[in-house]
């Protein structure tokens, strides 16, 4: 077994659920309660310019709790080891609903929703539908990323190439399938 600190807290690494751009997410325990745990990664990006990763998510994330999005609580963060830990938030994915044809429309609406709030408050996030998951029948962003608002990068012109079987979202599945 792997166990990672969070400052004093020790954790059961139980799978790891993704990779980002600007770290590893994995599903963690203390043995009665689950969380996501995030080490920050120095790994090159091509697309995407960083500063402090981890000051960045922990600006990020009282700016979206700020803004009034769903997002899972951030629990505690380690500054000397880059980690952040959050609140688990169970589900299924946009993406893996998508790859299952079972979106609904209140999906899209939800999103939509968020919109209405993101963009008066000059904030776009990242709109990649493996960032949102559904619990129950509520959608959660469980990234923090966001960045101020730039049309080209809002829902309407690139987050929606990815929340249907669009060309765009196919071949990513069709790259990315080869990962797995």
């Amino acid at each position: 077994m792997k166990y990672l600190k969070v400052n004093n807290k020790e954790l059961e690494i139980v799978k790891q659920l993704g990779k980002g751009k600007g770290g590893y997410s994995y599903l963690a325990s203390d043995g009665s309660r689950q969380y996501v745990l995030k080490q920050i990664h120095h790994e090159p990006c091509d697309y995407y310019q960083f500063g402090n990763k981890l000051e960045a998510e922990i600006r990020d994330y009282q700016r979206l709790k700020n803004i009034g999005i769903r997002i899972p609580e951030m629990i505690d963060a380690d500054r000397e080891n880059e980690r952040i830990l959050k609140e688990y938030i169970e589900g299924e994915t946009i993406y893996d609903l998508l790859l299952q044809d079972k979106m609904k429309d209140s999906y899209m609406e939800q999103i939509q929703e968020m919109c209405r709030k993101l963009y008066p408050a000059n904030t776009n996030i990242d709109y990649f539908p493996t960032n949102f998951v559904i619990q129950g029948k509520e959608m959660f962003y469980i990234d923090f990323e966001c960045n101020d608002y730039m049309e080209e990068w809002n829902f309407e012109n690139w987050g929606i190439k990815y929340w249907s079987k669009t060309p765009e979202f196919l071949q990513y599945v069709k790259e990315h399938e080869k990962e797995a």
